[in-house]
């Protein structure tokens, strides 16, 4: 007999468990067993008054954001509706099923003020990398670097010639790139003036990669553990070749402090960093230390 769904009258009471319907093998079932923010309460402290009314949980807005990372939601508008909605991302949120979820301005506001003022995304960067070492997955002895280029959100046909016509009350990203211009990985990077300048934002250099058009980009260097492909740090630079030998410099600085460790290089970062210079008391920059090291 075919059935028919007659009208439903809600209960007056009825009990729900959020728990219970995450699958098991869910993707944020088996992060949640790493994540801990514990700390980022302490290190946001400074940034926070004493008084007046509660602000949105800081562990909130993070978790949000390693939702939308690993789900591919680029728009905060969208993660909120997402985060909204979703079960899963309510449990891995800790919202219950009548938590409020953060308006999205809450997101650039808090990204672009409290976040970058105090570097937590470099913090908690920095805080997976000891976890991924204390857990085995980080040799720390050899290391590979390389760049890759990051089209940027802006066009050439809007593009102006030289950096006097920008007008640094119009946007942050004008006010950012002028502040920066003696950045060694930004605007000091190469005398050599931009062809181009994007007056939405200015810091995306004119560039092309091999063989491709050109666009307005950012380069994002990486130094990579060799043996498990793990990324230990990261530095975003301007697309010029100078800028990204500035970025490898930083990251094996920063490597160095913690532990000895041997790099390897391709032959645009050779070429201007020394074949046989040591850095940063690595070994010598040169691939043929390391032949089951693919093409970078």
């Amino acid at each position: 007999m075919m059935g028919e769904q007659s009208v439903v009258q809600e209960e007056l009471f009825y009990g729900f468990s959020l728990e219970r319907h995450v699958p098991s093998d869910h993707l944020l079932r088996a992060i949640a067993r790493f994540v801990d923010l514990s700390a980022i309460r302490q290190h946001l402290a400074p940034f926070y008054s004493p008084i007046g009314r509660p602000s949105i949980d800081p562990e909130l807005l993070i978790r949000m954001l390693i939702v939308g990372y690993c789900f591919g939601i680029r728009s905060e508008r969208r993660l909120c509706e997402e985060v909204h909605l979703n079960l899963a991302y309510r449990w891995f949120c800790r919202l219950g099923l009548e938590g409020d979820v953060p308006d999205h301005s809450t997101f650039s506001k808090t990204r672009h003020g409290r976040f970058r003022d105090a570097d937590l995304l470099r913090e908690l960067f920095e805080t997976v990398v000891r976890r991924c070492m204390a857990e085995g997955l980080v040799g720390g002895e050899r290391f590979a670097v390389d760049a890759s280029m990051i089209v940027a959100d802006a066009q050439r046909q809007r593009g102006i010639e030289t950096a006097e016509e920008l007008k640094p009350e119009a946007k942050r990203a004008v006010a950012e790139y002028l502040a920066t211009l003696d950045d060694a990985a930004f605007g000091a990077a190469t005398p050599v003036e931009p062809k181009f300048i994007s007056p939405v934002d200015p810091a995306a250099r004119w560039t092309a990669s091999w063989g491709g058009p050109a666009v307005y980009a950012y380069c994002t260097n990486y130094l990579i553990d060799v043996e498990h492909a793990i990324i230990v740090d990261v530095e975003p630079s301007t697309a010029v070749r100078q800028a990204e030998v500035t970025a490898a410099k930083t990251m094996i600085e920063r490597a160095r402090r913690a532990r000895p460790l041997a790099g390897a290089a391709d032959c645009r970062y050779r070429l201007r960093l020394g074949r046989n210079a040591e850095l940063a008391g690595a070994r010598a920059w040169d691939r043929a230390a390391y032949p089951g090291l693919r093409q970078l």
